[in-house]
């Protein structure tokens, strides 16, 4: 190469623009990064979809959508399954656009002639209460759905409650999208000589053995929805009673409760989950709400401490003027306490205090179970989603991940 043409070469590369840097949006690792940071709201992964065909794609891949559960954990709030006068159907609580109609949820069977038992990770259990055989169905309201299951013969006319919850143990699974996985079914009743309880397994396709403990009280409450803290299903079937059904080992046992002194009504109680992973109870009584964490020392003895007194006033900005109130329910996947005070429906976060009036009308007499799961199918549309919106979510959503 001459000397003059070498200098023109030199000169052409020092005047060539630098490379400009690719836009964080360009780079399908990074924009994962930034998707997966998305609220596990209804509307965000429809949404994103929305914004252009390579968006669609990466939202759709079932890879993404497995490491989005994980990074969230624990699945939102839909709704609440009511269990009242028109039978059994989804109430959805989000507003617009996550709120979800409650024609895309599909009850089927499960809608009338049942008892809804239990609500957890994305299942729903009831009794059904017309089919010629005994039998408690599985619903699964996001993918339609049912699992018939016969009921023992030993345990056909004393069923008073039950559970259900997913048995997936797979590394890395989380709860709330548990479609076709396995599950258990665990049914408590009370017979001649105490208490009764068998498991069921989707796995094996069997009930297992009956388990028996002698109950020191003639009565148990029907229809009690079951709170599962660690492993192990709590029921509350009176205040100074709880009876826990241990899921390792089994065991079934009545254990007692805290030391109330206040008149309280029926469905004026809820088992709740404390951060330290603790058994506690929520009482609302005339005015107040009151917190219980239950101590267990080292020694396996268990006290009960009277963790926070709260007036109803503060917490839901209105006054207890009527004699009708009650706990209506207890998410633990979102920490909320749902009260009925006549004539209004409040949810409470217990952890901030914080609460809303849920719109719609409840009564106290009929059951309600609080419905988590994750919510999305590839396809899926949302009304009232806007891309030049979307967009500006996701920058900022990459500046805090940057940050």
């Amino acid at each position: 190469m001459s000397e003059s043409e070498g200098a023109g070469t030199r000169r052409r590369l020092a005047g060539a623009s630098p490379a400009t840097p690719a836009s964080p949006f360009e780079v399908d690792d990074l924009l994962r990064e930034i998707l997966l940071r998305l609220p596990p709201r209804p509307s965000s992964l429809p949404c994103a979809s929305a914004v252009c065909t390579r968006w669609r794609g990466l939202v759709a891949d079932p890879k993404f959508l497995r490491l989005f559960r994980a990074h969230h954990r624990k699945p939102p709030l839909l709704g609440i399954i009511e269990h009242g006068y028109q039978g059994v159907q989804f109430i959805p609580i989000l507003d617009p656009p996550d709120r979800i109609p409650p024609e895309r949820f599909h009850l089927g069977p499960c809608s009338r002639g049942t008892d809804v038992l239990d609500c957890r990770h994305g299942l729903v259990l009831v009794h059904n209460r017309v089919s010629a055989r005994t039998e408690v169905l599985v619903c699964d309201p996001v993918a339609g759905e049912q699992r018939h299951v016969p009921i023992p013969l030993e345990l056909d006319r004393y069923i008073l409650n039950g559970a259900v919850l997913c048995s997936a143990s797979e590394q890395g699974h989380v709860h709330g999208s548990c479609h076709s996985s396995p599950f258990k079914v665990v049914l408590v009743g009370k017979g001649r000589n105490g208490l009764m309880a068998c498991v069921y397994s989707s796995q094996a396709g069997i009930w297992g053995n009956l388990i028996t403990t002698a109950a020191t009280f003639d009565l148990f409450a029907h229809h009690v929805p079951a709170t599962l803290i660690g492993n192990a299903l709590y029921w509350l079937p009176f205040i100074d009673r709880i009876v826990e059904f241990d899921l390792d080992g089994h065991n079934l046992a009545v254990i007692g409760g805290p030391p109330v002194t206040c008149d309280l009504q029926d469905g004026s109680s809820h088992i709740i989950q404390f951060e330290d992973g603790a058994v506690g109870l929520a009482i609302l009584s005339y005015t107040c709400l009151q917190m219980w964490h239950r101590n267990v020392d080292r020694h396996g003895v268990a006290t009960w401490v009277l963790w926070k007194t709260i007036e109803t006033q503060n917490i839901l900005g209105r006054p207890w003027t009527k004699a009708d109130g009650a706990i209506m329910g207890y998410s633990q996947d979102t920490d909320d306490l749902f009260i009925y005070l006549e004539p209004d429906a409040y949810m409470l976060h217990l952890k901030s205090m914080q609460s809303k009036i849920l719109p719609g009308s409840y009564q106290p007499m009929f059951k309600y179970h609080p419905f988590t799961s994750f919510y999305y199918t590839p396809g899926t549309t949302i009304r009232g989603c806007d891309e030049a919106d979307m967009l500006q979510k996701s920058i900022g959503r990459l500046s805090s991940l940057k940050g």
